[in-house]
Parts: structure tokens; C-alpha cells; sequence
């Protein structure tokens, strides 16, 4: 088992994205959730920090930082404002296809200008039809003289309206699914693409969502990552390290819900007594602990893995897929450790329960995340 035990930088690291979680999130949290508001003026203090890009390497100007890094301020963020922390790490999710299928002119050419100023970059994969099933894309690539010309809706990403930049899953020929698809650098001035209008979401409300429309979008073949029919290996790589993070956001979550239902079991009396006196709630909140302590060390164990450059596909998705549960299920008893409190909108357990519900569904919903787990187990078998 690998030594958790931090290092100096790492325990700075935790305690800045902690400072900033406390200070700078958790204050506008309830506003923008209620609103709901793109506190944009937060997401470029992170940018500031040095909190966002933190999967660049210094060579780009970026943070460099180790996944295992990543996850100890990722968990941090998520504890001031689940979705405000979606925003913060979605750069890191739009700018990991150019590491992994990028060339080094390519590298040059797109990462340094996050790093120089703020920019914020959507990752596009999902579409309305395709939903879970990513070999389903119908956005077409059609080649055109050298380039090619995109045309398709991509649904639920992250920071549309506001991103200057976009990496593209499209397809040369939607019979072919998986080994037709390739992976595209799309600028937001290229003339054709078009955001859609904010979401109405259930949760993380601090954080953009929208489809985006690509019409006859030409693409020169050096935007292109990788060779034709790439896309796919690309988009299913970056989410084995992107993955890792949400068990951290996830855990974020969950670490809120349990210190605002311990805090609220030692002020609230009941038959005379504190209930944090009563049993009942005491195996709550033992059951509430032992989820988020599980959440944080498969998280930091798959992050550790990835980290020494093994393959990180059967680790993330358990922690991502545990995590994520544990987080709706330790902000579900939260709310019911407050009664009739936690069910209204001036307490905070509320929106943790609809902030952890997300978790379940992005970077792979957890039905998905089984039978990847399965399938990963059974290798080990046959």
C-alpha cells in the first residue's frame, strides 16, 4: 500500500486550495447556486493561484502537478462549492487530448496561452443521441480539400458559453463508430460554431452548461490530434486521468456534508439531550465517516497508481464510482441528521445533495463505470 503521508509542498498546496475554498467560494456558494450565477470573478482568482491547469506541464507554462496533487485541491475546492470547482478543473479535462494525442508544435501552440492568461477551454464528447454510448457520435468531419468541415450539437459541456477554445470528437464515418472518430482543436472565433443558452440544472447552478452548435466548421488538418480514427483511444485516455479528480470532488462533497451534520448533531437537543447523544445518529454519522475516509484513500490509491505511470482505468473508475455514491448517500443523511432543517434551501446539506447527484452522472455515469470495472476485473481471469 502506497505511504499517503504529504510532503511540505503537498500540505501547502491542500492548505491554499483550502484558504481559497473557505474564503473566496463558500461565501458566494448559496448566492450563486440560488441565482444562478458564473462567478467568473472566482474562477479568474483560481487562474490567479495557480488553481487551474493544474494537469499543464511547466514546460507550457502550466502547474505540472502530479495527479495525487491534483485530487488533494480538487477535494479542497469542492468542499467551498461543487460547482464552482466543475468550472475551475474543466480546462483540465478540455486541454488533456492535447497532452495525450497532441504534437509538441501542437502543445506549443495551444497550452501556453492558458497559462499566460485566462482562458477557460469546454471539452466536447457528449452528444443528445449518444449520450453514455461515445462510439455513437454523429457530428461529422467531412474532409474537405486538405481540412475538414465539422457539423453536429454536442450537448453538456462545461463552460461553453464562456470557453475560447474547444477539443472536438467528431466522426469521418458514423458506420465505423469508434475507428471513425478523430479529435479536433475548434477555436470559439472559428466561423460556424455557435454555444447554446445556459441550462437549467439541478445542481452545481455556479457552474455554465450548454450545447454547442458546429456549422460547416473548417478544421486544417494540423488541428487535427493525432491520426484520422484517434479520437476515440484520445477521448477514453483522458478520462482515466480526468476520472480520478471527480472521486476527489466527490469527496469534497461528502467531507462538507459530514462536518455540517456532526456540527448540527452537537447544537441540536432533543428528549433533553444533545442528538448527537442518540444512537441512532451516532451510527449515522460512523456510517457517514467511514464512506468519506473509504472515498479519500481509493481516490489518493488510483491517483498514486496513475502517477507512477500504470494504467489507471480499473482504479479510477472504482474510486470515481464509489465516491460518487458515498457522496449522495453521506449529503442524504446529512439532510435527514437535520430533519425538516436540512430539507430547506438556509441550510447548506440541501445543495450538497443535488451537487453530489452530478457526480454519479459526468465523466462516465456509474452504470457505465461497472461494467468498465467488470470488464477491467475479468482481464485478470481469462
Amino acid at each position: 500500500m502506497p505511504d499517503f503521508s504529504l510532503t511540505e509542498e503537498q500540505s501547502s498546496l491542500r492548505e491554499m486550495a483550502r484558504k481559497f475554498a473557505r474564503t473566496e467560494m463558500a461565501p458566494k456558494a448559496a448566492e450563486c447556486d440560488r441565482t444562478p450565477r458564473f462567478p467568473e470573478e472566482v474562477y479568474r482568482k483560481a487562474w490567479e493561484l495557480g488553481l487551474m491547469n493544474l494537469n499543464v506541464p511547466a514546460e507550457y507554462g502550466g502547474s505540472g502537478l502530479s495527479a495525487l496533487d491534483q485530487c488533494l485541491i480538487v477535494e479542497e475546492l469542492a468542499y467551498g462549492c461543487a460547482g464552482m470547482t466543475t468550472s475551475i478543473i474543466a480546462n483540465c479535462l478540455a486541454l488533456e487530448p492535447i497532452l495525450l494525442g497532441g504534437t509538441e508544435e501542437q502543445k506549443r501552440r495551444f497550452l501556453p496561452p492558458f497559462c499566460a492568461e485566462y482562458h477557460l477551454a469546454s471539452f466536447c464528447l457528449t452528444e443528445p443521441a449518444g449520450g453514455s454510448d461515445a462510439g455513437a457520435i454523429s457530428t461529422r468531419a467531412k474532409r474537405h480539400g486538405d481540412g475538414y468541415r465539422l457539423t453536429g450539437e454536442k450537448c453538456f459541456i462545461t463552460n461553453a458559453p464562456h470557453a475560447s477554445l474547444y477539443t472536438v470528437f467528431a466522426t469521418v464515418d458514423p458506420e465505423l463508430r469508434h475507428k471513425g472518430i478523430s479529435a479536433f482543436v475548434v477555436p470559439r472565433s472559428a466561423p460556424g460554431v455557435t454555444p447554446g443558452k445556459d441550462e437549467e440544472k439541478m445542481g452545481h447552478r455556479a457552474s455554465s452548461t450548454s450545447t454547442v452548435r458546429f456549422e460547416e466548421v473548417e478544421v486544417p488538418p494540423s488541428d487535427r490530434l493525432g491520426a484520422e480514427g484517434d479520437g476515440f483511444p484520445i477521448a477514453m485516455r483522458t478520462l482515466d486521468q480526468t476520472r480520478t479528480p471527480i472521486g476527489a470532488l466527490a469527496t469534497g462533497i461528502a467531507q462538507a456534508a459530514l462536518d455540517h451534520a456532526a456540527a448540527y448533531s452537537l447544537k441540536r437537543h432533543t428528549f433533553g439531550k444533545p442528538i448527537s447523544e442518540h444512537q441512532a445518529i451516532q451510527v449515522k454519522l460512523a456510517d457517514m465517516a467511514t464512506r468519506v475516509q473509504a472515498s479519500r484513500l481509493l481516490t489518493w490509491s488510483a491517483a498514486a497508481r496513475i502517477d507512477r505511470g500504470e494504467p489507471g482505468t480499473l482504479d479510477s473508475s472504482i474510486a470515481k464510482t464509489f465516491a460518487s455514491d458515498a457522496a449522495f448517500a453521506v449529503a442524504d443523511d446529512a439532510i435527514q441528521i437535520h430533519g425538516g432543517y436540512g430539507y430547506m434551501k438556509e441550510y447548506p446539506v440541501e445543495k450538497l445533495l443535488r451537487d453530489a447527484k452530478l457526480t454519479q452522472i459526468y465523466e462516465g455515469s456509474n452504470e457505465i463505470q461497472r461494467i468498465v470495472i467488470a470488464r477491467e476485473l475479468l482481464k485478470r481471469y481469462a
